[in-house]
């Protein structure tokens, strides 16, 4: 990887938000649907025929436009490709909030090139936005340069995660005791909120690489910072366990540091 990778290809940019909004709006079909069906994972997470519809899709336009690329999903196997890149997909991120009619799911979509995080798109399909961002390029909201908050004071900043059940008690107390302001707007919701400057920090302890591969992109031509919990780079590998901390930069170090306590 070079000191200083060279902007992403726009077109490359577009493509992946056509993409991952045409999977998000399929979800639609099945938003609020009291009759759809909820099964279970090996892992004991939830999966829907609109999970499985939603990553479908990104596949067969990926074979179509991109059919030299890799692709890794949450819902069906890794494919191969022999260009040196590859596409991360979760076509439900939040599918719990999903099946309970909680309208801050996500369809998730990241390409990572040679150079590593290249693009990066969180589809809000229920609530109609969309934030994406290309390296190099900058970071929208819907089409408008979006960026992340100014604030620097725990006190006045709000931190998010997906859920406090999984985090360790020291690091839960740490941060409520250094004055942040904690809330759950969770999964890809919480990112889009930190991208577009609405809340300074999303913390999540344990999870996917396709639950964040499009974070460190978006966040930082946000203005911010992306690592995982012990500061480092994300771990790209498939398959990788990783942990996400995305702040607007001015806190990060705080918040890295109540983690490490």
């Amino acid at each position: 990887m070079t000191d200083v990778a060279p902007p992403v290809d726009p077109s490359l940019v577009d493509d992946a938000v056509a993409i991952a909004t045409e999977a998000g709006a399929l979800t639609l079909r099945w938003f609020a649907d009291e009759s759809l069906e909820v099964e279970k994972k090996g892992d004991g997470t939830p999966v829907t025929a609109a999970d499985k519809a939603a990553e479908r899709r990104v596949r067969e336009l990926l074979a179509a436009r991109h059919p030299d690329d890799a692709v890794l999903g949450e819902e069906e196997d890794d494919v191969e490709g022999t260009s040196g890149r590859r596409w991360i997909v979760d076509p439900i991120d939040g599918t719990k909030a999903f099946t309970r009619g909680v309208p801050l799911y996500s369809t998730l979509l990241a390409v990572i090139d040679e150079h590593g995080p290249a693009v990066g798109v969180i589809d809000l399909p229920a609530l109609g936005h969309t934030v994406w961002a290309g390296r190099g390029r900058g970071c929208f909201l819907d089409g408008h340069p979006t960026g992340v908050s100014g604030r620097s004071e725990p006190a006045d900043c709000v931190l998010s995660t997906s859920g406090y059940s999984w985090w360790p008690d020291a690091a839960l107390l740490a941060v409520k005791h250094a004055g942040f302001q904690l809330r759950t707007w969770g999964d890809g919701y919480g990112y889009a909120l930190v991208a577009t400057g609405a809340i300074e920090a999303m913390v999540d302890p344990e999870v996917s690489l396709w639950d964040v591969a499009p974070m460190p992109v978006i966040v930082s031509e946000a203005g911010g910072r992306f690592t995982d919990a012990e500061g480092a780079e994300l771990d790209l590998r498939p398959g990788a366990r990783v942990s996400g901390v995305a702040t607007n930069g001015l806190v990060h170090d705080h918040v890295l540091a109540c983690l490490g306590d």
